[in-house]
């Protein structure tokens, strides 16, 4: 198939490696320099011109943003066959408040929360609720929209930055898991699950990020675990919307079962890099049968080896970035075996690829066990250098403790 995938991060990276090496013809908009190894680039933000330019049979939409402004009907308006949700759909994402009442509607699973529609009703709210407490800004913000707040000054803070619709919710206790389904309205495929690392520094300390490394690994969720959730929040959710496209559910593992931090209408980014790391085969086809609504008996193949992404962040991130600061090692890093370099915010400079965004690279691996992934991973970050390169040293770490005990 002729594929078009939207955006230019490294969650299209990914997505435009794995369908190339399933054989598919792709093109990307606006695309990236480790896009461009892979398929065509067009480097354009028109995304409609795009496809008119190339007439691919499937267009793919990486980021929430093209989502969240309603590409899909406007493709479908054309005839053109697109893979995401619609505008409405896309409410899950682009509004905490509408996405928190919706599982309130539905009866999934979620923190007790309270919206608030001005900081004074926000300031208020904080009565309810004991700390640490959950402050979230509404609308879009990168992954950067959420701060856990210790105390009532880190919150009332919190409101001045992030207002003001906002929500206030408990603070859930247990283990986070990214679970993210291909669905076509009806039928629905999980992927494997993943964890994300979304502070900046180790151990989970510093301010949020978009995400700063995650793992797949097979042992996250036990089957048992996998179908309540597809039960008790996957199928109602798309029942519910008749929703077509990624639907991602960031979950807390609670003592009283998974519960919803907040929907995504995507792919996570970095969760698809060790997701299409790890993918097998069945990809391209089961975004194609999504499109037209006929998923039912379609499967994906997997590795069973578990994957590891270790973003490489630039200088400043996630606060004001510097850009432009050569990058060299890429193609050592490639030879260790089982590694590839997904890129994120790069570009072609003066200097050679340079930098171009907060999160810069994801150098993500295999291995026949996760310790052995982890250490490929590091083993590949090593030979990678930018000035002002920065990176968690922790990726994983919580997944080999458990599974050590």
């Amino acid at each position: 198939m002729r594929i078009l995938v939207i955006g230019g991060g490294g969650r299209e990276h990914a997505i435009a490696w794995r369908l190339s090496l399933e054989g598919h013809e792709v093109f990307a908009a606006p695309g990236n320099p480790g896009i461009a190894r892979v398929g065509q680039v067009l480097a354009t933000s028109d995304f409609m011109a795009a496809a008119e330019s190339v007439r691919p049979d499937l267009t793919v939409v990486g980021p929430e943003v093209p989502l969240a402004a309603g590409i899909a009907d406007q493709f479908r308006a054309k005839g053109l066959l697109i893979f995401g949700p619609s505008r409405e759909q896309a409410r899950l994402e682009a509004s905490k408040i509408h996405a928190k009442e919706f599982m309130r509607r539905t009866g999934i699973p979620t923190a007790r929360f309270v919206r608030a529609e001005s900081a004074d009703a926000a300031l208020d709210a904080l009565q309810q609720f004991d700390y640490p407490v959950v402050v979230k800004a509404d609308g879009l913000a990168a992954g950067k929209g959420v701060i856990i707040a210790q105390d009532r000054a880190q919150a009332e803070d919190a409101i001045s930055t992030l207002g003001p619709a906002l929500v206030i919710e408990e603070f859930l206790q247990g283990e986070e898991v990214s679970f993210i389904v291909i669905s076509d309205g009806t039928n629905v495929i999980p992927f494997e699950a993943t964890q994300d690392h979304k502070s900046v520094f180790d151990g989970g300390a510093g301010p949020n990020t978009g995400g700063m490394g995650a793992y797949c690994d097979g042992r996250i969720l036990t089957p048992q675990d996998t179908q309540r959730i597809l039960d008790t929040i996957i199928q109602p959710a798309v029942a519910s919307t008749g929703f077509t496209g990624f639907l991602y559910a960031g979950l807390m593992m609670t003592a009283d079962g998974p519960k919803v931090i907040e929907f995504n209408v995507r792919l996570g980014d970095p969760e698809t890099q060790p997701l299409m790391h790890r993918l097998e085969g069945g990809f391209g086809d089961a975004l194609y049968r999504s499109a037209h609504g006929n998923l039912k008996d379609v499967t994906l193949r997997w590795k069973t080896e578990p994957s590891v992404c270790v973003v490489l962040a630039a200088a400043g991130y996630p606060g004001q970035i510097r850009t432009g600061d050569a990058i060299t090692g890429i193609e050592a890093a490639e030879s260790t075996p089982g590694v590839h370099v997904f890129h994120a915010g790069t570009k072609a400079g003066p200097q050679g690829l340079e930098t171009a965004g907060g999160r810069v690279l994801g150098v993500t691996a295999s291995g026949p066990d996760l310790a052995t992934a982890v250490l490929n991973a590091y083993k590949a970050v090593e030979c990678i250098h930018f000035d002002g390169m920065h990176y968690r040293r922790d990726i994983a770490q919580q997944g080999l403790k458990r599974w050590r005990s």
